[in-house]
């Protein structure tokens, strides 16, 4: 029986035995600082949205993304 560890690997951050935080970690590491925790956020939400907070975590993200293009736009003049 497999042990589930909500700490350390919780489940709704695991998809195909990838852990979400691997997959941010890849996706954000020469990305300037400005968006980069932006961008962490919205692949965080849309990872885990079909197995915690469903709509709302979509919303988080779309908040998220939101926030990350002012912030482009605001050092990209």
């Amino acid at each position: 029986m497999t042990e589930i560890d909500p700490v350390n690997k919780p489940v709704h951050y695991n998809q195909a035995g990838i852990e979400c935080i691997d997959a941010i970690e890849a996706m954000t590491e020469n990305m300037p600082g400005y968006i980069a925790p932006q961008a962490a956020n919205v692949l965080k939400y849309m990872w885990r949205c079909k197995y915690k907070n469903g709509l709302e975590d979509i919303r988080k993200a779309k908040w998220y993304l939101a926030r990350m293009e002012k912030r482009w736009m605001e050092f990209n003049k």
